[in-house]
């Protein structure tokens, strides 16, 4: 017999959002430890907000919120609202009933900048290596360090002159009259002439004539221009800084990513993110690597591409009771790893176990939304990738656990 396709409306729901759930869905193992986390910075939370006053939304939903944003490929904050509305998975995950009301996604946005504060994603995520559950899966000795450039929320024509950006203009011309001063801007007529302006060649180069933006696709000719960050900053985002990857790679404006990560199953224990320059990888990695194990007497290794391969770095490895597996770099100069270190069994599983890091980088990238982050200022991008590479734990750890 052949259903009937007519719809009657329900008026009330008897059935629980807790049993609608599967019971071995991936996202019930990861709310139950994100629970755990969450609740062991209950005092962290406290000192965040006033005892009087308005509630706010609660931290604990914000922070699950965003790892739904993650998790899902989920762009902007407006349209993570507009799915919480409808998706009773998600209404779950966070914690809200299914006739709780949503926020407005400007309120989640602004409620979310105050974790900054308290530095919550990078507790979160030593929270989430320190559980009883996930401890057990990590390397204690052996570990794995790398950056990745992340890409500022800001465009190559936004950048200016740091006069200009400063609000420095040139100066106005005299008040008696007379010739413009030399340095006036090309196509300038004093105010007593009164010749219009010649005509310019249609051949001749395109100059810019004008340094206020005034349209967000306006045209700018950076040719014959030097641009470097000593001389240009971007208006949009001016802790952003240029950088360039490699040779006959474009500069970009961007950020530097740090991971630090253990060698058993390549989870991220230590994150953290910097402006772009050509030291950074390693000075961060020392500081990763201090933040982890902090004055600790027990050998370890870190395994590291040849960009690390440096005397100073090095030296500083040793110096910390850390054996530096860095990858030999020989193009054009001596390496400061030799057969004491390479001939070891140790050297190959390092470098081979290395790139385990990049996964996370990957997984961030294309799933996680750290491609551009849609986030200004190095404080707020930090906080971002952070969180994300919390995100990539949580989201490997049902078949690890299931494995295990």
């Amino acid at each position: 017999m052949r259903g009937s396709d007519s719809t009657t409306g329900s008026l009330f729901s008897y059935v629980d959002i807790e049993a609608r759930i599967p019971a071995e869905h991936p996202l019930r193992l990861i709310r139950r430890i994100v629970n755990d986390v969450l609740l062991s910075l209950d005092a962290e939370f406290a000192a965040l907000y006033e005892p009087t006053g308005r509630e706010s939304i609660p931290p604990e939903r914000l922070l699950r919120g965003s790892l739904l944003q993650m998790f899902y490929s989920i762009r902007s904050e407006r349209q993570l609202m507009e799915q919480m509305d409808y998706n009773l998975l998600f209404r779950w995950f966070v914690g809200l009933g299914i006739d709780d009301p949503v926020w407005d996604h400007s309120t989640y946005s602004k409620n979310r900048d105050r974790l900054l504060e308290a530095d919550i994603a990078r507790k979160f995520l030593k929270g989430i290596i320190e559980h009883a559950e996930v401890k057990p899966l990590l390397s204690t000795e052996h570990f794995s360090v790398d950056g990745t450039l992340v890409n500022a929320w800001a465009s190559v024509k936004s950048l200016r002159p740091r006069a200009d950006a400063q609000g420095d203009k040139p100066p106005a011309p005299p008040a008696g009259g007379g010739a413009p001063p030399s340095d006036a801007m090309p196509g300038s007529v004093s105010e007593e002439s009164s010749e219009p302006p010649k005509a310019s060649d249609d051949k001749a180069p395109m100059q810019q004539t004008n340094t206020d933006k005034t349209n967000r696709n306006e045209g700018v000719d950076f040719h014959g221009q030097k641009r470097s960050n000593a001389t240009h900053v971007s208006t949009t985002d001016n802790e952003a800084r240029l950088f360039r990857k490699g040779k006959g790679k474009e500069a970009r404006l961007a950020y530097m990513g740090h991971a630090l990560a253990e060698n058993r199953h390549g989870l991220i224990v230590e994150a953290s993110l910097t402006q772009a320059t050509g030291t950074a990888e390693r000075e961060a990695a020392n500081e990763l690597i201090h933040a982890h194990a902090p004055g600790s007497t027990r050998r370890l290794t870190l395994g590291a591409d040849k960009a690390y391969d440096t005397h100073a770095f090095v030296a500083d490895c040793r110096a910390m009771c850390v054996t530096p597996h860095v990858a030999q770099n020989v193009s054009g100069r001596s390496s400061a790893i030799d057969a004491r270190t390479t001939r070891h069994l140790g050297y190959a599983l390092s470098q081979r176990t290395r790139k385990l890091i990049e996964e996370a980088f990957g997984w961030g990238k294309t799933i996680a939304g750290l491609a551009r982050p849609m986030r200004r200022g190095e404080a707020r991008m930090a906080h971002t990738f952070t969180f994300a590479m919390a995100a990539y734990d949580l989201i490997r750890l049902p078949k690890l656990l299931a494995a295990a």
